[in-house]
């Protein structure tokens, strides 16, 4: 739909190019550009696909946010969009275009496109234009403007609504949706840029579902909304520059009686201390935190639980922080201290973390390895989204304790310090000190020493070899590792490099510290070396 009056247009009106519903901006301005005839429309284009920042020919008519998302458009090259009714009516009434079904999908809380199969098209559209048999409508860039008239007598039944990338802005456009959707138990609002007034919103009290992903909400305006959503189990606040959390009328969040899930990922959170806000929402079970600027955490000390909740009631045991957190999601951060990798035991109920893709993770930054951080969490069930096995948690803790003791065995007080495990983990598994040995008795122990570890070669250029199992003693180093490759598959003129594969990882881990040794490395029985080749 086309207004071909450019007065009809408001400043801060959301809109859509006339032929690209996906191409979304704001009214920055309305009138005449010298030089030019008739009235123009200046528009902000939301992904800076313009022509320049609000002025032209030295003359400044508005401040687009970048130097390139401006530009003067011609008000039949606009569109102000269409009602809820509308949409629904051009999805799944009217024939679709095959571009047009190549978009339907459904979006999931982490903002992924979940295709939607097409099985038997007729029989579905027949059924979907029985507007009463229709629980979930997907309407993303459809240009959605306004909630339309009597909603509610239209989709009788609607419980998931998705509504991504349109052009809604006013929360009262939100409240008169849920009004009149009384099912509506999912509404996924992403990519719609909401007002920063949050006026007009009813009690929606079926809502259990909200998606508010690069919406431009900040904290100060969930903690109105909040009230509104009494029945609210997941909130998904990704993509908002979110850098605060800022509570209203007390220094901790509270309320949210219901909620189970928080995404605040891929915001700019770098203080824990913004984190510790939330630790008395006491249904909270999944906290979602990647992709944002945390270089520490740690779990609260009495004193600093008293000085959180001191302002409004004292602390009991049932006001433990965090009390339900069982899944942290901690990925793609600046973490890099094992004092917080510690820490996460100290959480009562958590079993599910995602470390990766941080300093202290990644050993290629002087970070620890997979099997380290097995051994220093005792109560984790899920790292990186991949489970640990009993078999896997047995190796890596027995793996850890031999590396701490080959490491620093003459110094107990400095293990106690670095390794606040170390003593419980040697006595579970009843590893005993190494005292030297002399003579047939220390041959005897050097044998029983010696680790088997699985050679497995995957270089094209060598070919395919049958795998080799080998012992070595565990002060074998990596240099020499590759000397003896070269001889066990017989390679010449070709320099290999080596990987380790371990249990649970996505991506091997490269060996390139060639004086490190296998007890260096953490590297016990059974484990499994990739040979690769230089190239």
């Amino acid at each position: 739909m086309n207004d071909c009056n450019p007065e009809s247009y408001k400043l801060g009106q959301r809109v859509h190019s006339a032929n690209d519903a996906r191409r979304i901006g704001t009214v920055k301005y309305v009138g005449e550009v010298q030089g030019y005839s008739g009235t123009w429309l200046g528009v902000d284009w939301d992904y800076g696909n313009g022509k320049h920042d609000g002025s032209i020919n030295g003359v400044r008519y508005f401040q687009a946010k970048s130097q390139k998302s401006g530009s003067f458009v011609r008000v039949h090259n606009l569109s102000p969009g269409i009602s809820l009714p509308e949409a629904l009516r051009v999805r799944y009434r009217g024939e679709s275009s095959k571009e047009e079904e190549d978009e339907m999908y459904v979006l999931s809380a982490s903002n992924k496109h979940v295709s939607i199969e097409l099985v038997g098209k007729d029989k579905i559209q027949d059924k979907f234009s029985k507007f009463e048999e229709l629980t979930s409508a997907a309407l993303p860039y459809l240009g959605v403007s306004s909630p339309g008239a009597n909603i509610g007598t239209i989709v009788t039944n609607l419980k998931e609504l998705d509504l991504t990338g349109n052009l809604l802005s006013d929360w009262k456009d939100i409240g008169a949706i849920g009004e009149q959707l009384p099912a509506l138990a999912v509404l996924n609002l992403s990519n719609n840029l909401m007002s920063k007034e949050v006026t007009g919103l009813p009690q929606l009290k079926s809502i259990r579902i909200l998606v508010l992903n690069c919406t431009g909400v900040n904290w100060m305006q969930v903690e109105i909304l909040k009230h509104s959503l009494p029945a609210l189990e997941e909130l998904h606040l990704m993509g908002n520059s979110i850098s605060e959390i800022t509570p209203v009328s007390s220094p901790i969040v509270q309320g949210f009686d219901n909620l189970q899930l928080l995404n605040l990922e891929d915001n700019c959170i770098a203080e824990w201390s913004e984190i510790l806000k939330l630790c008395q929402i006491r249904s909270l079970e999944q906290l979602y935190l990647n992709k944002n600027n945390l270089n520490r955490i740690y779990y609260p000390n009495n004193d600093t639980i008293h000085e959180l909740v001191s302002a409004h009631e004292s602390h009991e045991e049932s006001y433990l922080p965090f009390q339900n957190l069982c899944c942290l999601l901690l990925g793609s951060n600046m973490i890099e201290d094992l004092a917080s990798i510690d820490s996460l035991d100290s959480f009562p109920k958590l079993m599910d973390i995602r470390l990766s893709e941080n300093p202290v993770s990644d050993p290629g930054r002087g970070g620890i390895s997979r099997f380290a951080i097995i051994a220093r969490l005792g109560k984790i069930k899920i790292l990186n989204g991949s489970e640990v096995s009993p078999r896997e948690r047995k190796e890596s803790e027995i793996r850890y304790v031999r590396l701490v003791m080959s490491k620093l065995h003459d110094n107990p007080e400095e293990i106690k310090r670095l390794h606040p495990r170390f003593g419980e983990l040697k006595e579970f598994h009843g590893i005993e000190d190494e005292r030297p040995s002399t003579g047939s008795a220390g041959d005897q122990k050097m044998s029983s020493g010696l680790i088997s570890i699985i050679l497995k070669c995957v270089a094209a250029s060598i070919g395919e070899k049958p795998l080799l199992t080998k012992k070595l003693p565990p002060s074998t180093t990596v240099g020499k590792l590759k000397i003896l490759c070269e001889s066990f598959f017989k390679l010449k003129s070709i320099k290999p490099k080596l990987f380790l594969q371990e249990e649970g990882s996505p991506l091997p881990l490269l060996l390139d510290d060639e004086m490190a040794s296998l007890m260096d490395l953490g590297i016990g029985n059974e484990s499994t070396i990739l040979v690769d080749d230089e190239s």
